[in-house]
């Protein structure tokens, strides 16, 4: 409501105003909006701590390829080739696990270097399926890695990169609803790979939903 009015203002007195004033809606206006995707973010954070799980065979194939194309006009953008492995199925909440990977490539994108590449690939570890997205872009600095995955963390500033600081915490909550555990290795200037290790379970039986409640 507060963007709409500042645009009506801007739209019916916009040639009224000074240039100072006009700079003064610009940030009101920048402000509103953030405080959505602000608020946006919170919302599904607490969609995933509160929220019932529904639990359903995943092809996670299918679910980074429909990323993928949700992310097609940033990728684009960004000039990244995105190279998608021969990923499995798993028994999860279909669209937990389609934020997930949209968080975490799109992370891949926006920090990204020259002629960057992404690659979504997984592998079984003993009882585990572990997934990868990994990217050869600005990587983390060692001492940012403590606060990676906390709420509102942001490594960089708002004109350097958008965003609430707000993706990763959701993606470990995510992973943890399910179960599972989330890490990252990193190297300055040479890329980053995030990996999310989901316990392999039958597509259906108890011992499945009971990982899942809070």
């Amino acid at each position: 409501m507060v963007t709409s009015y500042l645009g009506l203002l801007e739209m019916r007195y916009g040639g009224q105003l000074s240039d100072e004033a006009r700079r003064y809606m610009h940030f009101a206006v920048d402000g509103s909006m953030r405080m959505k995707r602000l608020i946006d973010d919170l919302l599904q954070y607490s969609r995933i701590e509160s929220g019932p799980t529904d639990l359903t065979d995943v092809d996670m194939g299918e679910v980074a390829r429909a990323t993928v194309k949700e992310l097609h006009v940033a990728i684009e953008d960004a000039g990244a080739v995105v190279t998608i492995g021969d990923l499995p199925t798993v028994h999860a909440d279909a669209m937990q696990m389609r934020q997930l990977l949209s968080n975490l490539i799109s992370n891949a994108v926006k920090f990204h270097g020259p002629s960057p590449r992404i690659v979504v690939s997984s592998a079984r570890d003993g009882d585990d399926l572990v997934f990868s997205v990994s990217d050869n872009g600005i990587g983390i600095e060692p001492r940012f890695h403590d606060k990676l995955f906390k709420m509102f963390s942001r490594l960089h500033t708002r004109d350097e990169y958008p965003g609430t600081g707000m993706g990763l915490a959701i993606a470990k909550r995510i992973v943890e609803r399910h179960g599972g555990r989330i890490w990252f290795e990193s190297e300055v200037g040479k890329g980053t790979t995030f990996h999310f290790a989901l316990p392999v379970r039958s597509a259906s039986g108890p011992e499945a939903d009971e990982s899942l409640r809070p």
